[in-house]
């Protein structure tokens, strides 16, 4: 029997361990190099060992590697030999052996192990290579004819920049009937096959085009697992080797299509198949269908399977079924596709879902467009296929040259510029919080709704779906004021599920870690957007985040816990409201936060002590009784029949959440709870408001923060009880006679300062020397004033007086007080005198009060009043 795929894989490393290489794990698809946008062969992972930057942390080593590549994507399916996805067998030493071990432990693998016939391989070596083709002649035993001298094919590089060096390829020659003879170098495609590339690492390119050494001499080798299973299996293709028949035929089975019915129809199976593996590799590690990068290329690889269904008449889903058929095939060598299967067919078929949607009017548009004649396909056209109906831009450049038409790429371009362009300044206006919405509009199409897993834990797992850095520069903080600290990496980040609380229904959104294989993300804000996505806002502590990674994420427990006792303790507040106040009391607003609670109701007026204690006393009581909450889903119309409360401004759908806090208490609420009443702790009111017309305002703590109030105020009655030499118990008592003593130094006071004024008066009335007093007496506040008129006014034989005090730079005060009977008037006394210093006054005729700012304007008021009771 040949030898299958998992024969093969056995087989190559177990050979290399034996000689004493290390079995790696395969890396994902995802490389953290960021010179290359997909692991491409197997040594991507190892680019730092073959540079120098890292030490290596074994000297030998073996590995399988999924590989993907889209440089030849379009001859997918239309011949035996291309692949986007396959699988690479290699080798590698770093800085151990060279060409000397490499070349006789590949010829040593290829014949005596896979069993090929020596003479019917061919090897090729770079021109500048004698070395190898030495080695090749001496220690494997190669005819020198067998052996060509090529140029720049054999040089690989993984870049523009990177390791490289020059390579030695083997060669199966399948026979006559495939092609001419002559070799790789001279020969038919199809006759000679490459089934292994030996790469003698040895340089680093730099950007400007130049090699340099490396520190160390590496080897680094790829043979394609594929392409060695046609020769092993004795098939013409690809498609018919094991790792690919299952997928060809169930891509027939979903079709309806008949293998070797018409060659476009196989085409189209082969599409199929190739790039359900691809997409299924992809999206398990990791990438999700987008306009940029990675998921570009993952949604066109998709939509290019969708498109080639179509056109076989399919008018369901393909692509969940391809991804099954995928696991069954390669999951026993993956067991990563197992654990992944249900995402992967989720991602794909809302991909495929998406695309369906606009796909029959977007092929029918392109028919249309390309049926005018015109060479070029305008570059509009080519944005409207992407924009409105879903076709990647190199989709349409496939379709398009199929009829000999070019796309006008500057054109689609300057249209996509102009797209984003609209989105940045839409974002800027709309957005706010920094957030581009179109990207989770993206998230949201794909994935659906955040699950929220934070019901019953603090902790969960979840895959990234999503990173986007904020670059508005608004500042990012927690409900209690913590801020991302100046130059850290601000970053909204979407997970597949959570455990974090999103703001809403007046509780603050929580707080946390999110930690990652590379980074660690501290959590400021969650928030949520289009009102199903749940936004994750804060600043990176150490590496990356990046989407498609499995994370986990941790709310910060303790401030959860503090949350979930004033969450309750405000629905409990409602109810005992309701109770002393009537039900008119309806919730208005709220602020669920860790260190208080917030209430916001109806009430046409200000709460009694004896209210304010009567519902101390029902939530305190319901308390310590510690009722059990109950929590659970149902129909709003049957939780509007058994009496459920909405809360004010949240949004409700069909099924909605019912919170039993306690026997009385049932509210409609999406929020976090206790378990039980006991666990909220004493409920302290701090204060109680008016906020507005009718509208008033209870402020609360719960729990921890209500005893650190309780030892607060009994700290400050310690310190008040001490300062009056008593006990707290006796503090009343203490007070009442520190406020009787104090009144009764008061009243002293006052009977001292009249007997100062009747002093002061009796002096003045003796310097004026008649019955009509005038004078300026600065440094008394208006009430002051008022009393030393009043007093000067009654001493023997004064008709009337009149002062005018500066009290401060602009304050004058002016009085005039007058006898009953003397025929003058006080208000028109003082009219004249009060517009000298700037204000006005009135009074009655006996006594008339002023006041201005116009110090300055003091003297001439004097002489204005003198004037005013001397002519009367």
């Amino acid at each position: 029997m040949a030898m299958d795929a998992d024969g093969l894989r056995t087989a190559f490393t177990r050979f290399f361990v034996e000689r004493g290489h290390s079995a790696l794990p395969a890396a994902g698809l995802i490389p953290h190099d960021p010179s290359v946008l997909f692991t491409i062969a197997g040594m991507v992972q190892f680019k730092p060992f073959f540079t120098g930057e890292l030490a290596a942390p074994v000297p030998r080593a073996t590995t399988i590697q999924p590989c993907f590549r889209t440089v030849d994507i379009e001859l997918v399916g239309t011949d035996a030999r291309h692949n986007t996805f396959f699988e690479m067998l290699g080798n590698f030493s770093f800085g151990d052996y060279f060409k000397e071990s490499a070349i006789p432990f590949a010829w040593e693998l290829v014949t005596d192990v896979l069993g090929f016939d020596p003479d019917r391989l061919w090897i090729t070596v770079h021109d500048s290579d004698t070395d190898a083709a030495g080695i090749w002649r001496e220690a494997a035993g190669v005819p020198a004819d067998r052996i060509q001298a090529l140029g720049e094919d054999n040089f690989w590089r993984m870049g523009t920049t990177g390791p490289c060096g020059p390579c030695s390829e083997i060669y199966f020659d399948k026979g006559e009937r495939f092609g001419a003879t002559g070799g790789p170098a001279h020969g038919g495609e199809e006759r000679f096959v490459e089934i292994w590339n030996l790469v003698f690492m040895q340089y680093e390119q730099q950007p400007d085009g130049t090699l340099e050494e490396l520190p160390t001499k590496s080897i680094d080798t790829g043979a394609g697992l594929e392409r060695i299973l046609t020769l092993l299996q004795g098939v013409d293709s690809l498609f018919e080797t094991d790792v690919l028949v299952p997928l060809v035929d169930e891509a027939a089975r979903l079709t309806g299509q008949r293998q070797g019915a018409s060659e476009r129809s196989d085409v189209a199976l082969r599409v199929l198949a190739d790039h359900a593996r691809a997409m299924t590799f992809l999206v398990s590690d990791g990438v999700f269908p987008s306009n940029e990068g990675r998921g570009y290329v993952l949604r066109r690889v998709v939509r290019r399977a969708v498109l080639r269904a179509h056109q076989l008449g399919v008018a369901g889903l393909v692509t969940p079924a391809l991804v099954a058929s995928v696991v069954a095939t390669m999951g026993s060598a993956y067991p990563k596709l197992v654990r992944d299967q249900s995402l992967v067919e989720t991602v794909v078929g809302h991909e495929e879902e998406a695309f369906l949607r606009t796909l029959r009017a977007g092929t029918s548009l392109l028919a249309e467009e390309l049926g005018r004649g015109a060479r070029v396909l305008p570059g509009d056209v080519a944005f409207r296929l992407h924009d409105t109906f879903g076709f990647p831009v190199d989709l349409t450049v496939e379709l398009a040259e199929e009829q000999g038409v070019e796309v006008d790429r500057t054109g689609f371009d300057e249209a996509m510029a102009e797209q984003r362009a609209r989105a940045r300044r839409a974002g800027r206006k709309g957005a706010g919080a920094g957030a581009d919405l179109e990207v989770f509009r993206e998230v949201l199409g794909q994935f659906g709704p955040t699950r929220f897993l934070g019901y019953q834990a603090t902790t969960a797992e979840g895959r990234v779906l999503a990173v986007e850095r904020r670059g508005d520069g608004a500042p990012v903080r927690s409900a209690e004021g913590e801020i991302a600290p100046d130059g850290a990496v601000v970053l909204d980040v979407v997970l597949d599920g959570t455990s974090f609380y999103a703001e809403g229904g007046g509780q603050v959104g929580d707080t946390g870690m999110i930690d990652g294989p590379s980074g660690r993300m501290r959590v400021l804000d969650t928030t949520r957007v289009l009102d199903s996505i749940v936004l994750h806002t804060g600043y990176l502590l150490d590496g990356v985040l990046e989407a498609g990674e499995e994370v986990g994420a941790a709310v910060d427990a303790e401030r959860r816990e503090a949350i979930r006792r004033n969450h309750t303790g405000t629905h409990l507040l409602h109810w005992a409201l309701r109770s002393v106040l009537g039900e008119h009391v309806k919730q208005q607003g709220s602020l669920v936060a860790p260190d208080r609670l917030r209430f916001d109701f109806h009430h046409f007026a200000p709460l009694t002590a004896g209210e304010l204690a009567r519902v101390d006393e029902l939530v305190n009581s319901a308390i310590l009784r510690d009722e059990p909450v109950r929590v659970y889903e149902t129909s709003r119309s049957e939780a509007e029949r058994s009496g459920a409360m909405a809360f004010f401004g949240d949004k409700y759908g069909e099924v909605v959440r019912v919170v039993e806090a306690g026997a009385a208490s049932v509210e409609l609420c999406g929020g976090t709870h206790v378990h039980a009443l006991g666990m909220i702790g004493p409920l302290r009111v701090i204060s109680e408001s008016s906020i507005g017309a009718n509208t008033r305002r209870i402020e609360a703590t719960t729990g921890a923060a209500s005893l650190q109030l309780v030892r607060d105020n009994e700290q400050i009655l310690g310190r008040v009880a001490a300062e009056l030499r008593t006990t707290p118990a006796e503090l009343p008592e203490a007070l009442q006679r520190l406020v009787e003593h104090d009144h009764a130094l008061e009243a002293e006071l006052r009977e001292l300062r009249k007997v100062g004024l009747r002093v002061e008066a009796t002096e003045m009335v003796a310097r004026a020397g008649g019955n009509r007093v005038v004078a300026r007496r600065d440094g008394l506040d208006a009430a002051g004033l008022r009393e030393l008129a009043l007093a000067v006014r009654d001493r023997d034989g004064v008709e009337a007086v009149a002062l005018v005090s500066v009290a401060a730079p602009q304050r004058v005060a002016i009085v005039v007080a007058t006898t009953r009977g003397v025929g003058l008037d006080a208000r028109v006394a003082i009219a004249a005198a009060a517009k000298a210093v700037g204000g006005g006054g009135g009074g009655s005729p006996e006594l008339a009060t002023a006041g201005g700012r116009d110090a300055d304007g003091a003297a001439g008021a004097v002489e204005l009043l003198r004037a005013a009771l001397v002519a009367s």
